[in-house]
């Protein structure tokens, strides 16, 4: 080999290496970006991956196809075209149903060890339409675990749930569901109304009105117009969600926990009763016992203490 031969090598060889270098180095660039959002996403993975066990272990398995219970023809659960033709549907001020009843229910969760699990026992409930019931208790008594017991989306272990004496079972549970207006303590605000009917806008107007927030949202073809508001409104926006699904039972979890002062008094004092008056049955869970008023007519008190009625 000359030494010409050998001077073009080492010429060659530097620029390939700084050309191959800055390849690679550009391909790093673009790729960094999309590898740091994988990795970003994973811990939302496997959160989503664990709330779908925990949907699946409450029994709301997403794949699960609910069929319609076969009740007596005539009867306030009869089904016409496909639809509950009873009383308990939507936009009826007299509701005919007679009681929504708990017998002796068992719930536990928690640890498998029976020293570490937390059990609701010896539950009997009765509600009937029309009544206010406040459920009251310490932290951890299990005011929520009752609330979801009771609108059915905790199982009980043991006991019986049944609605004018037709008990729930797998095959009705969905509809007994759709039977609840509810607003939990932990509930999450979409930016639409979501199956609700549109072209109600005079009504929804008069609700936004009604909670004093008609100045902060409003409300375009079924899309809120925002949702970046204090706690206390955003609750506001899930009752209005709450009032247009006109449900026969309604339940707040801790509802006004983060409202003023001045609207506390405007849910215990006026909007409870408005409901009440239309014959809605109304639980709910609140340690604003100032506010009860068990002289009022169908008002009356549940407490729990660490998962027993007392």
């Amino acid at each position: 080999m000359s030494s010409k031969d050998i001077d073009e090598i080492n010429f060659c060889k530097p620029l390939n290496c700084s050309a191959t270098v800055s390849s690679y180095a550009l391909a790093v660039v673009y790729v960094i970006n999309p590898i740091s959002e994988i990795a970003n996403s994973l811990p939302q993975i496997a959160q989503a991956s664990v709330s779908l066990d925990k949907i699946e272990s409450l029994g709301l398995s997403l794949s699960a196809q609910v069929t319609e219970p076969k009740f007596p023809a005539g009867s306030d659960f009869d089904l016409q075209g496909g639809y509950y033709a009873s009383s308990l549907s939507n936009n009826h001020q007299d509701n005919d149903w007679i009681s929504l009843e708990l017998v002796d229910i068992h719930h536990a969760y928690g640890s498998e060890s029976e020293a570490h699990q937390f059990t609701l026992d010896k539950i009997n409930l009765k509600f009937a339409p029309g009544e206010i019931v406040f459920i009251v208790g310490s932290n951890g008594s299990g005011k929520s675990t009752l609330i979801k017991l009771i609108t059915g989306l905790y199982i009980p272990d043991r006991g019986q749930v049944s609605l004018n004496n037709i008990p729930v079972t797998d095959e009705n549970r969905e509809w007994y569901r759709q039977q609840f207006s509810v607003v939990f303590y932990d509930f999450y605000l979409f930016d639409r109304l979501i199956g609700i009917d549109e072209n109600r806008f005079e009504q929804i107007q008069n609700y936004l009105k009604l909670l004093e927030i008609e100045s902060k949202v409003t409300i375009d073809n079924g899309v809120l117009s925002t949702t970046k508001l204090s706690q206390g409104q955003r609750k506001r926006l899930a009752l209005l969600t709450a009032y247009l699904e006109d449900r026969p039972i309604y339940v707040f979890d801790e509802w006004a926990s983060d409202q003023d002062p001045l609207f506390k008094e405007v849910f215990y004092q006026k909007l409870l009763p408005d409901l009440q008056s239309q014959g809605k049955t109304v639980i709910a869970v609140t340690h604003d016992d100032r506010y009860f008023n068990q002289a009022q007519k169908n008002t009356r008190l549940v407490k729990l203490d660490y998962g027993r009625i007392v």
